[in-house]
């Protein structure tokens, strides 16, 4: 690790400038995932600005939403009376992630940006183009059990990534229809979820679609009737502190025994946290029943794409969503 500047700003305008006057200046608050890349050598920044005393830490209730301020840690949240109340399903996949120690650092707008823990990306013997472009994807002809199954380009090859998103969070987030509201010299704007991360694509170093000197500020969940048939399932090599395999957020709105509303999710299967629409209108105005999962779980793993060693995450996958919708209706 190379010697870097530190700053404390005081505001956030303060910061988006101090970081905005450096070429090769972080953002930090817990660290848990920018200190790993520095020790690695796969991010060297010349200064660190120290977010940590901003006053972006709330969790509270606004009109038709619950607003969580980036800075609010993950055990913070995983515990909070209205989360637990109101979205349930998220309380579920941040006790999923990590471990108590890491989920005591680690803040809700880090848990967003952090980066892949593709095993290539870490070790700089290997090719990656996402830590440097154009150089190739170990991973495609590599070991690659852990990779993405679905936003692949069949054409791109070594040209481009084939690495997942590893948060918990995010994947329930996305079922939620949160919204991520984020700030800059340019002013705030709001993110839907769903379009906050990046596909490869031909800029596969690009995580999300975060502005340069961008600071996220919290995440709105809109209130819906998703609070009671829900579930976070995670699929792991052991059972704490790994990463998914495949990971599944579902959440249903059920009117005597129908189906009304739909979410289904997915972590673990692509270089961003995945949604399945079709799988969503498949179960939508239909009666409870294990048939109509598997109709939805086939539906959704219909457009995998498997590799040399993660074919098992398509039934896998499948046998996943239909245990966490069956979970989820048994829960009630």
């Amino acid at each position: 690790m190379k010697p870097f500047l530190y700053y404390r700003p005081k505001t956030v305008k303060d910061a988006i400038a101090a970081v905005a006057s450096h070429p090769d200046a972080r953002f930090i608050a817990g660290g848990t995932n920018l200190i790993d890349l520095m020790k690695r050598g796969i991010v060297s920044p010349e200064k660190l600005v120290d977010i940590n005393h901003l006053p972006l830490k709330k969790i509270e209730q606004k009109g038709g939403f619950l607003r969580i301020g980036a800075l609010a840690l993950n055990s913070e949240v995983a515990n909070h009376k209205t989360v637990l109340q109101k979205h349930p399903l998220l309380a579920q996949a941040l006790h999923a992630g990590a471990s108590g120690q890491l989920r005591n650092m680690a803040t809700v707008g880090g848990n967003i940006l952090q980066r892949t823990r593709c095993n290539y990306f870490y070790d700089t013997a290997f090719p990656c183009n996402k830590r440097t472009p154009g150089s190739g994807c170990g991973a495609w002809e590599g070991i690659n059990r852990m990779h993405a199954i679905f936003g692949t380009n069949e054409k791109s090859g070594q040209d481009s990534c084939i690495a997942v998103h590893p948060s918990d969070m995010c994947v329930a987030l996305l079922a939620l229809d949160a919204v991520v509201l984020v700030t800059g010299q340019q002013g705030e704007r709001r993110i839907p979820f769903g379009d906050f991360h990046r596909l490869p694509g031909d800029n596969p170093e690009l995580d999300s679609n975060l502005l340069n000197n961008e600071l996220i500020l919290a995440v709105e969940i809109p209130d819906a009737p998703l609070t009671r048939h829900v579930h976070y399932l995670k699929v792991r090599d052991r059972a704490s502190y790994a990463f998914a395999l495949v990971s599944v957020a579902v959440a249903l709105e059920i009117d005597q025994n129908n189906i009304k509303t739909a979410r289904l999710t997915m972590g673990g299967v692509a270089h961003k946290p995945w949604r399945f629409p079709e799988a969503e209108k498949i179960m939508t105005g239909q009666p409870v029943s294990e048939s109509v999962f598997q109709q939805a779980a086939e539906a959704a793993m219909q457009g995998g794409r498997a590799l040399e060693h993660n074919a098992y995450k398509l039934k896998l996958g499948a046998n996943a969503i239909v245990q966490a919708l069956k979970t989820a209706v048994g829960k009630a």
